[in-house]
Parts: C-alpha cells; sequence; structure tokens
C-alpha cells in the first residue's frame, strides 16, 4: 500500500494568513517555554506584526498543505542599530501537530537564501533551552552556537535558559 503525502508549498504569508498564524503561534504561548510571550496574540496583531517586517523589506514566509497552513518562518531586524543593518533575527514554528515532518526545513530552505539575496549577512536565531529539535533544525543549515544565557527568561513558574546560534550567509 502507498500512502501519499500531500504537498508543502511555502510562499509569502498574506493577510488571509494572520489568523491560521496566530494559532500555531498561540498554542507555543500557552503551553510552552519556547516563546516568553506570555498572552496569546490576536490575528491582528500577528498582522501587525507582518506589516512590520514587510516594511523592513524582510521575508516572513509560511508553509501551507492541502489549503491547510502548518508552519511559518520570518526574519526580522537584529537591534534597532543602523550598524546591525545586514544582521536579521529569524524564528519558525510548526503545527503542534506537524512537528518532525520537515516543515521547518522547507522554510528555511527558501528563508536563508531569500535573506542572502536581499544583501543580509547573518541569521541569528534565539533558542529557549532545552529544545532538541530547534538545535537540531538550525545547526543542520550550519548555524553554530555562540552564546547561552542562562535564566534570563522566567515563564510557567521556572526559570529558562537561551541560546543563540548564527550563520554567516
Amino acid at each position: 500500500m502507498t500512502v501519499l503525502r500531500e504537498e508543502v508549498v511555502v510562499r509569502v504569508m498574506r493577510a488571509a494568513d494572520a489568523e491560521a498564524v496566530a494559532g500555531i503561534y498561540n498554542h507555543y504561548i500557552t503551553q510552552t517555554v519556547i516563546t516568553f510571550e506570555e498572552e496569546a496574540v490576536c490575528s491582528a496583531g500577528i498582522y501587525q506584526r507582518f506589516q512590520d517586517v514587510q516594511s523592513s523589506s524582510l521575508p516572513w514566509l509560511v508553509a501551507e498543505r492541502a489549503g491547510e497552513v502548518v508552519g511559518y518562518a520570518y526574519a526580522d531586524k537584529w537591534k534597532g542599530r543602523c550598524a546591525f543593518r545586514f544582521s536579521t533575527e529569524i524564528t519558525v514554528y510548526v503545527s503542534p501537530g506537524k512537528l518532525g515532518s520537515g516543515i521547518g526545513s522547507r522554510l528555511y530552505i527558501q528563508l536563508l537564501p531569500a535573506l542572502k539575496e536581499r544583501g543580509s549577512h547573518v541569521a541569528i536565531a534565539g533558542i529557549a533551552l532545552p529544545n532538541d529539535a530547534s538545535r537540531v533544525l538550525h545547526e543542520k543549515f550550519g548555524f553554530t552556537k555562540v552564546a547561552h544565557f542562562k535564566e534570563v527568561g522566567f515563564k510557567f513558574n521556572r526559570w529558562i535558559d537561551v541560546g543563540y546560534w548564527q550563520l554567516i550567509l
């Protein structure tokens, strides 16, 4: 018996995707320490973030399978100072039920070259630790760990470390 897997399509986010993106992100806000946000975000808030990323000429991509948004990745400015203009911070989130299916990789396969094409020199990823899945994903794409901050986040009544990985594009 052959099992057909639905094709994952990676494309630029659209306004209509904001609700699905908020749904994915809100899982991580309310159920995990992956993000340090503590309050769920509405689709209008996600759309505003999307517009902010677009106004910086940076990409925000979504992965879609069978018409459903199953993940997203985007880049944002690293710090606000002008001298950091060639450095970006990247983020990737995958629907909880789709973890381990290659969606994060599919997003990065398109996001990283798009950043390089736009003139970005460095991509930086902050990872709440421990998070082996995210660490493995980033190292698969050549990121190296450059920093480890102990107990800088506090969520769900516990202290959380953060590591930073970077890739020279």
